[in-house]
């Protein structure tokens, strides 16, 4: 937290006693100054509060902070900020932030790590997303230069192994609907779309595309599937689909569709990087940018843990035996 300056203190003594003590006074002022950190993310009200949060990603990376060295309230100010599921949002609160003079911002998702993208380009930016390099925001993995690092896919070719894990669980899957974010300006190169479109080819399906940026464009979606024939759906992480994600899950399983992406929700089957050792990784990299470290010199890191789901419950309302190998990798079983 800075120390408020803009309060003038009224010295007895003459100009030449003031003057030999505002050295002092400097000193001591930077000796108190405590880092403050911005934590954008998107968590229910109330739920990011307090030195153990509700919300676990919260909670991972003020734990995480805390293990290292850095107690909120302590030696560092950890600004709690919530989207509120309203990614619209983005860049007003991240302007906000720069204009309060934070040390780092921490966030996640595309358009969040787009928008602190755009409201800074000297504020520190610890970046938890996907696809990074098709964003056009650092310059390479191994060294993103400019204001930014983070943790996230950096290998797209992830998501062709989710489609052949789809096919695995479901062999009938022949055209498959992806929802995801409309192609912008923190979706440049596509790669991971034409990975995605090659896993399909590879494994015989189909893939169609369908955006959805708002809640209001979900109900048009699921029309497009039904005129579109898809007998599967691949759902991406966005903020949109992790919001609405047990609505887009009973609307397949009322379908009969299997699906990618969220299986606590209803969906068949995920197969993400573990969240919440993201969010402790992040306090890592915020750590060592506090330290002294230039985030565009700090490698823009991989996931080393990925978790394979699967909701037994919602194959057995489809009719699919899955098969035995693929129960045994699972890291965990919806029963």
């Amino acid at each position: 937290m800075s120390v408020v300056t803009g309060r003038r203190r009224v010295l007895i003594a003459g100009a030449a006693l003031g003057m030999a003590l505002s050295p002092a006074r400097a000193v001591a002022q930077q000796a108190r100054r405590i880092p403050r950190v911005a934590l954008v993310v998107d968590f229910a009200a109330g739920a990011g509060a307090g030195p153990d949060p509700a919300d676990p990603e919260v909670r991972a990376f003020v734990h995480g902070l805390r293990d290292l060295g850095l107690v909120d309230g302590r030696n560092v100010v950890v600004d709690r900020i919530s989207l509120d599921g309203v990614v619209d949002r983005a860049p007003a609160v991240m302007n906000e932030v720069v204009k309060q003079g934070v040390d780092v911002i921490v966030t996640v998702g595309g358009p969040p790590v787009w928008a602190a993208h755009r409201a800074t380009a000297t504020i520190p930016i610890v970046a938890i997303v996907d696809d990074i390099l098709d964003m056009g925001v650092i310059d390479s993995a191994a060294r993103p230069g400019r204001n930014l690092t983070g943790i996230g896919e950096v290998d797209p070719r992830l998501h062709a192994k989710r489609v052949q894990m789809l096919k695995e669980a479901a062999p009938a899957v022949s055209r498959i609907a992806v929802l995801a974010n409309r192609e912008g300006p923190n979706d440049r190169g596509g790669e991971w779309r034409r990975q995605l479109g090659a896993g399909g080819r590879a494994i015989g399906a189909e893939v169609f595309w369908l955006a959805v940026d708002a809640p209001a464009e979900i109900e048009g979606a699921f029309a497009a599937i039904r005129k579109g024939r898809a007998n599967a759906i691949y759902v991406t992480a966005t903020y949109v689909n992790a919001l609405h994600s047990k609505r887009i899950a009973e609307f397949a399983l009322e379908h009969r569709l299997p699906s990618f992406g969220f299986p606590e929700d209803g969906m068949l089957l995920g197969y993400w990087a573990d969240e919440n050792a993201a969010f402790r990784r992040a306090a890592t990299l915020v750590k060592k940018i506090l330290d002294g470290a230039k985030p565009g010199d700090l490698p823009f890191e991989q996931p080393t843990r990925f978790e394979l789901v699967i909701n037994v419950r919602t194959a057995k309302a489809l009719g699919l035996a899955i098969p035995r190998q693929m129960l045994l990798r699972a890291d965990q079983l919806i029963e």
